[in-house]
């Protein structure tokens, strides 16, 4: 081969070198970015004001993501807003509208179309530990439900103790005791941990559901007698001067204009306004546990180099009355602090630093982690993703949500329907009563407007719009 070839063979190769290259960085930038890891961590009754005590999750969640201020459950009982989480829907669409049987519990759920099962239908590892829905174990074995490839599942009744219980442990039923190590909240933080490390350096994204009981009661008899709370032994007694949030709603001195359930209430006496400040103490201590557990999680996923491509969710399943409109303690009825929770959502791209205002509901969790993922459901789900909210705020300033209370469990809950704007609530109950406040003007829903002639328009429109959310199904709750 002559000179000239032999530059001609050369310019060649590199030609072609160069065009190799090139294809790979075409490549590279046309390839869709890594589906994120994501982790959930859901706390039980937790109430929005209850953040005082979560100092380090506001730091590391909060402050490196955002803050949506204005979150609601749709049903807020336990059972019926997990399995909206599972399924991106209202209770009147996913079926599941009691803690128990018949309208509620875990056979209640269709398992095998939920938001594990998309999530692991979308290359997703999936685990779940802590709690799950009410009365898993209870009424049927304590089988692994489908779509979790990593199960640690408390069982009930052990469920609300936070030592001496039961976790279905991948299909092995295992009892802790009563030793501090065994405190169930750090138990799950090393369960958690554990899964974390296994998960790094794979190629394989997870998807983490941690579930803790704090601050919900342990045992009491549905009413709360006998109900106690303890928290992690480091915690015993770190808020004994800790005092009620300063509401006027609390022992609330005139309930003439709010529906009959509630005239019927008593004024505490100062025995059951001791008691409530009792439960309110252990409740703060009980969750600096889950506060050192979110710590412990953010720290190892730092570590391990998942941090970056991590989304973290934290929230809760409902609020809890502490003695407003004399309710002394449980949930259910449509007041704030039964329906509003904490939203904190870092990674992802919702961005550092900042509060939203929009309206956010716990049917928005599904469908905000189906979009992260690039999952699909296979429901037509009542939600929507949370994400172009965090980016627009100009986006959604007029949404409306539904609320529902069906009759349920001992303790006989009035059944009730309402829609929630950014500024009203009107509720419908059973009984032809009803509920109407501003919340621009009446935070603490001192004043029942229901019956108003001036707002007799406004009662009109939000019944409208109730009208068309109560039976609604997939784009039409949007």
């Amino acid at each position: 081969m002559g000179p000239d070839a032999r530059r001609t063979a050369v310019l060649i190769a590199a030609i072609v070198i160069c065009l190799i290259c090139l294809a790979g960085v075409l490549h590279l930038r046309s390839a869709p970015p890594p589906q994120p890891n994501i982790l959930v961590i859901m706390s039980d009754d937790q109430r929005l004001d209850d953040m005082r005590a979560l100092v380090k999750t506001q730091a590391l969640i909060g402050a490196q993501g955002t803050t949506f201020a204005n979150t609601y459950v749709a049903t807020s009982l336990c059972c019926p807003s997990r399995a909206t989480y599972l399924t991106g829907q209202y209770a009147h669409n996913n079926n599941v509208q009691d803690n128990g049987p018949p309208l509620g519990g875990f056979d209640r759920l269709d398992h095998t179309n939920t938001l594990a099962v998309w999530m692991q239908s979308a290359g997703y590892y999936t685990a779940h530990l802590g709690k799950y829905l009410n009365f898993y174990g209870v009424t049927s074995p304590p089988v692994v439900p489908p779509g979790w490839s990593r199960w640690f599942g408390l069982v009930d009744p052990s469920t609300y103790r936070m030592y001496d219980y039961t976790v279905n442990d991948d299909g092995t039923l295992v009892t802790y005791g009563h030793e501090p190590s065994e405190y169930q909240t750090d138990v799950l933080a090393a369960k958690a941990e554990e899964v974390l490390r296994e998960r790094a350096g794979t190629d394989q994204p997870f998807f983490l559901t941690v579930a803790p009981l704090a601050p919900h009661l342990e045992g009491g008899d549905g009413s709360g007698a006998g109900a106690i709370l303890r928290p992690a032994p480091r915690h015993q007694g770190r808020f004994p001067r800790a005092k009620l949030p300063g509401k006027a709603s609390f022992n609330e001195v005139d309930v003439l204009d709010k529906p009959a359930h509630i005239q019927a209430r008593g004024r505490f006496t100062k025995k059951r306004r001791d008691e409530i400040v009792r439960i309110y103490r252990a409740r703060l201590a009980s969750l600096l546990a889950v506060d050192d557990l979110v710590e412990r999680l953010v720290n190892v996923l730092q570590e391990t180099g998942q941090l970056e491509n991590t989304v973290i969710l934290f929230t809760s399943d409902n609020g809890f009355f502490l003695g407003e409109h004399r309710l002394p303690d449980g949930k259910y009825y449509p007041y704030e602090e039964a329906f509003r929770v904490p939203l904190l959502i870092r990674g992802g791209g919702f961005p550092a630093g900042f509060t939203a205002q929009q309206l956010a509901g716990n049917v928005d969790l599904a469908p905000t982690i189906l979009s992260l993922a690039g999952a699909d459901a296979d429901r037509d789900v009542d939600g929507q993703p949370l994400l172009p909210l965090a980016l627009d705020p100009k986006l959604e300033t007029d949404r409306a949500l539904l609320i529902e209370g069906f009759s349920h469990g001992r303790r006989a809950g009035l059944p009730f329907v309402g829609v929630r704007t950014g500024r009203w609530v009107y509720v419908e109950y059973e009984t032809g009563e009803s509920e109407l406040y501003d919340l621009k003007t009446d935070p603490q829903q001192l004043d029942n407007r229901a019956a108003a002639p001036e707002l007799a328009g406004r009662r009109a429109a939000l019944a409208a719009r109730l009208e068309k959310l109560r039976g609604c199904s997939g784009e039409s709750c949007r």
